[in-house]
């Protein structure tokens, strides 16, 4: 049965089923809870932090940014895990990794110590930021996928709101005390998410890949809304996987199609990186791309630095700066609530430019707001503090219901199958490193360029991400993942026998290979 088959499925839908595709994707989201957490925990803790360890604000603004370096490691670690031994199993690596650092943090007696436990929770993170998308956009049909698939964002958002909501209840406790809660309570969600973890299914996109039908057809069954479903997703991952639709059984040999002999590993390295087509190099420029310019236009300033943006907007009082920093986190988790509905509706490319234009005004308001109050450091403009909380939680809202969200669906749909798992890391790479020069320059420049100043050149970058989107970006609402490579320019999977024996079609041969997994 071909994709376009799928198209045309119709009532009866097994709501049940819907239902169980949605509880699977809830708990593989949970693992995006921990970054959220440590986003929104560190942008109150490290006022803490700097006081009860005596550290410089450059030493202050590495350890927050540090952590998404350190998530590389856990983002190609977990592509080659997910690969070897599963989706489901990668979820538990992010869990224990993540609550080993928690608890690292938590004890940590010095600026040391501390800074190896954010290496440990950053490893956790990465794990959990590379996996969480990957196996939710692999095991939703195709007309939930776009909400399904932003569950992870939803999970980040409503870690960001219990980091700061921990900062607010942990505040009243001894200087030494609260911040070592505050970090070292992230352990509970990540032991909660090892333990829930077992309750899912495997990704029947992974098990095809394993040859492993018989189990693919049973989770397919499950989460597709009726029997036809279950059945066209799975002939569509079959050629995808170069498998012959009308091939059955339990456990089959998956082709081979490496062209130099050379390991699995190094085929998807080479068709994705070293050597990519035209179509794929399209697809990775759109991913990265992606991901660079959702952290470029300030997101992690204005969430990790709040405390520290609403204190210079002329909010003293560390109660209430603690305080409006949860009006952040609950207009964070309100927004990205909306954005799961309006994504199947709208379709991701409105919904990106919207939220992309809101961004460049609330950050142009936010950086006018903050200029006129550093020009009144003696005492409070009341309209400039208002248009700072106003334009602080207007850039979070455009931001929270189309950018924040679409970046980890788009990249979870556009890969082709063999490269998904490496493609997704590649472009957290790129989102990490990003978010990683933007949270430790931070506080730099706003001493070179002024703090509002630095929302200017934030709201710049966005303007250039518009233009970006506008032209590179095509929608994918309603496809499946196995038809995302047409609107890249690869060939339909049906053509794989032809173009594999033409002899003047190399590079469409290799467009095509990019659907073959090789044996692992």
């Amino acid at each position: 049965m071909a994709s376009d088959e799928l198209a045309k499925v119709v009532e009866p839908r097994k709501k049940g089923n819907v239902k169980y595709a949605s509880i699977c994707a809830i708990l593989a989201s949970m693992a995006s809870v921990i970054l959220g957490y440590d986003i929104g925990v560190m942008s109150g803790a490290a006022m803490y932090i700097k006081k009860d360890l005596r550290i410089t604000d450059v030493q202050l603004e590495i350890l927050i940014g540090i952590l998404s370096l350190y998530s590389l490691f856990g983002s190609f670690a977990g592509a080659r895990t997910s690969d070897r031994i599963g989706r489901r199993l990668t979820v538990v690596f992010a869990a224990v990794i993540f609550f080993a650092g928690s608890l690292l943090m938590g004890f940590a007696v010095n600026y040391g110590m501390l800074m190896a436990g954010r290496f440990v929770a950053g490893v956790g993170v990465g794990y959990g930021g590379m996996i969480a998308p990957v196996y939710t956009a692999e095991i939703s049909p195709a007309a939930s996928r776009g909400f399904l698939t932003t569950f992870p964002e939803v999970f980040i958002n409503i870690g960001i709101l219990l980091g700061y909501v921990s900062n607010f209840a942990f505040a009243r406790l001894p200087l030494h005390l609260g911040w070592r809660v505050m970090l070292a309570i992230g352990a509970v969600p990540s032991a909660l998410l090892a333990l829930l973890v077992f309750c899912m299914p495997e990704s029947p996109r992974w098990l095809v890949l394993k040859g492993r039908l018989a189990d693919a057809r049973v989770v397919l069954e499950r989460t597709s809304a009726t029997p036809e479903e279950a059945a066209a997703r799975l002939a569509d991952i079959k050629a995808a996987a170069g498998i012959p639709r009308d091939l059955d059984g339990d456990v089959v040999a998956v082709p081979n199609k490496g062209r130099d002999g050379g390991s699995s590993e190094t085929q998807v390295w080479k068709q994705l990186i070293l050597s990519p087509t035209p179509a794929v190099r399209r697809i990775l420029l759109s991913a990265v791309g992606l991901h660079f310019f959702q952290q470029a236009s300030g997101s992690d300033s204005v969430v990790q630095y709040s405390a520290r943006l609403f204190k210079s907007a002329g909010i003293t009082d560390d109660n209430k700066l603690l305080g409006v920093t949860c009006a952040v986190g609950v207009t964070k988790t309100f927004f990205i609530l909306v954005a799961t509905f309006l994504l199947d509706r709208a379709g991701r490319r409105p919904l990106l430019l919207a939220s992309t234009g809101g961004m460049i005004v609330s950050l142009l308001s936010l950086g006018a707001g903050l200029t006129v109050a550093g020009h009144h450091p003696d005492g409070k403009v009341a309209w400039a503090v208002a248009l700072c909380i106003a334009s602080t939680l207007a850039y979070i809202a455009f931001f929270s219901i189309g950018l924040g969200p679409i970046t980890g669906v788009y990249t979870s749909e556009i890969f082709p199958l063999r490269v998904r798992a490496l493609g997704f890391a590649v472009g957290v790479a790129s989102n990490r490193v990003t978010s990683a020069v933007i949270s430790m320059t931070f506080l730099s420049l706003s001493k070179g360029i002024t703090i509002g100043g630095s929302f200017f050149l934030y709201a710049g970058i966005a303007a250039v991400a518009w233009v970006f989107f506008f032209t590179c970006l095509p929608e994918t609402r309603g496809r499946t993942l196995e038809e995302m490579g047409k609107l890249f320019g690869m060939p339909d999977t049906d053509d794989m026998a032809e173009a594999e024996d033409a002899t003047a079609g190399k590079e469409k041969v290799a467009e095509v290979e990019m659907y073959m997994p090789s044996k692992m």
